[in-house]
C-alpha cells in the first residue's frame, strides 16, 4: 500500500515561523515534523510514499531527496496553490496507482502504529483514525458505532488525518481543482461506506506556534529524559 503525506498548507496560523520555512519542516524534537511521519511509516513497512506541495515546496524536495536516506522511495506532486485535501489527493492519483492507500496530515504528531491499519477495505470506501477531542476542538467531528464512522450520532470524536481512501472516491475531481474533503466522506458515510477506530495514544494538531513548542517541550523531555 502506498501512503500520501499531506504538506501543501500555507500555515498561515503558523506564521512568522512559515514565512520562510514551510510547516512541514518545522523542527521538533530535533526533527522536522515530517521526518517523524515518514520514519514511522517505514517502521510500519510503507516504501512508497507521496508528497504534495505548494508553498516553499522546493525546500521539502531538497530536505527529503528521493527518501533513500530513510529507506523509502519518495514522488512528488507539486501544486501551484494549495488545493485543499481532497484536490491535492486527486491531483496526486496519477502516482498513487488503482489500490487504496493511505493519507497522513503532515502537520500532525501522533504515536499510532501504521502497521496496523487494515490493508483491505472490502465493501469500504474509506477508513478513518478517529482520536479524543483536542481542547481546541471540543465538539469533535464524526460519531463511532460498531466500526462504522458517522456524521451524526454522539459522543463526536475528531478526525485524526490519518485514513485509507479508494482512488474511486476522488475520481469526480479534476486535476488541479480545489476540493474539500468532508463533503466526499459525508456522501460515502450516508451510504454506510466508512469504517474506522478510536485511537487512545498520543495525537497532537500541530497548528499554532504554541503547540508546536508544547510538542517539542514533550519530545526533548522524553529524548533526554
Amino acid at each position: 500500500m502506498k501512503a500520501m503525506i499531506l504538506a501543501a498548507g500555507r500555515g498561515e496560523r503558523m506564521r512568522p515561523l512559515t514565512d520562510a520555512t514551510p510547516k512541514p519542516l518545522l523542527m521538533a524534537g530535533g526533527k522536522p515534523l515530517v521526518v517523524w511521519h515518514i520514519e514511522r511509516l517505514a517502521r510500519a513497512g510503507f516504501r512508497q510514499l507521496v508528497i504534495n506541495h505548494a508553498h516553499l515546496g522546493a525546500q521539502i524536495e531538497a530536505a527529503l531527496d528521493d527518501g533513500s536516506r530513510f529507506g523509502v522511495s519518495i514522488r512528488y506532486s507539486p501544486e501551484p496553490e494549495a488545493l485543499e485535501t481532497a484536490g491535492g489527493i486527486a491531483n496526486a492519483l496519477p502516482l498513487l496507482g488503482p489500490e487504496p492507500f493511505l493519507v497522513v496530515n503532515g502537520d500532525i504528531f501522533c504515536d499510532y502504529d501504521f502497521a496496523g491499519l487494515p490493508r483491505e477495505l472490502g465493501a469500504l470506501s474509506a477508513y478513518l483514525v478517529l482520536a479524543d477531542n483536542p481542547g481546541h476542538h471540543p465538539g469533535g467531528d464524526f460519531a463511532l458505532k460498531e466500526g462504522k464512522v458517522l456524521d451524526q450520532g454522539e459522543p463526536k470524536l475528531t478526525f485524526s488525518g490519518i485514513g485509507i481512501y479508494r482512488p474511486e472516491m476522488f475520481a469526480a475531481i479534476h486535476r488541479g481543482a480545489k476540493a474539500r474533503l468532508a463533503p466526499l466522506l459525508r456522501e460515502q458515510m450516508a451510504q454506510g461506506r466508512v469504517g474506522g477506530e478510536h485511537f487512545r495514544g498520543v495525537w497532537m494538531d500541530i497548528g499554532t506556534p504554541q503547540r508546536l513548542q508544547e510538542l517539542d517541550r514533550m519530545l526533548q523531555n522524553k529524548i533526554h529524559g
